[in-house]
């Protein structure tokens, strides 16, 4: 479970650098609204811009990470100022290459996710955290899991849980 008291959750939060962030199941709900022209729309949660900018407060970067390639994910990722790659079909090559860039280890990046494409990386972050609805084939892993659903303040339980270890750490070092 997310939770700061917890002394595992904790220590693996002290040590974040960064949160990536599936989008489809955790930044929405996992439903899809499709116009007849095609245009597609998603059910997202307001309650997450809150939740990331306190997590960037608190020094820790955000990126949405996605195998989607959809204008609507781009457009999300704007409105929450939060750096977005999408149309990945590795997620894992593309976390190294965001941590080559920053100079961070996999002990030092927490993921939250639902679903089969993000087992790899899950498997490998400091802070594996998955969805309260979360997909089958990603449960009973021994990974964190959110209280809320996605699309329902998933992210920013997980984004409150961290900041929460963080800000009681007083200032980190840089």
């Amino acid at each position: 479970m997310v939770d700061p008291a917890n002394p595992d959750f904790a220590a693996r939060a002290a040590r974040l650098k960064l949160l990536a962030l599936d989008f489809d199941g955790v930044m929405t709900d996992n439903t899809v609204y499709v116009f007849e022209d095609g245009r597609e729309a998603v059910r997202c949660s307001r309650l997450e811009g809150y939740g990331l900018r306190r997590l960037a407060k608190a020094g820790v970067e955000t990126h949405i990470v996605s195998t989607e390639a959809n204008p609507v994910v781009a457009a999300r990722a704007r409105k929450l100022a939060t750096p977005c790659l999408q149309d990945v079909p590795d997620k894992v090559a593309a976390l190294e290459t965001l941590m080559a860039e920053r100079g961070v280890g996999w002990a030092e990046i927490g993921f939250l996710g639902n679903d089969i494409n993000d087992l790899d990386v899950l498997s490998r972050v400091g802070l594996p955290v998955i969805v309260a609805d979360a997909h089958e084939c990603v449960q009973d892993k021994g990974w964190f899991r959110t209280r809320r659903c996605g699309g329902d303040g998933a992210v920013r339980e997980l984004c409150d849980a961290i900041a929460a270890v963080l800000e009681g750490q007083g200032e980190r070092s840089a």
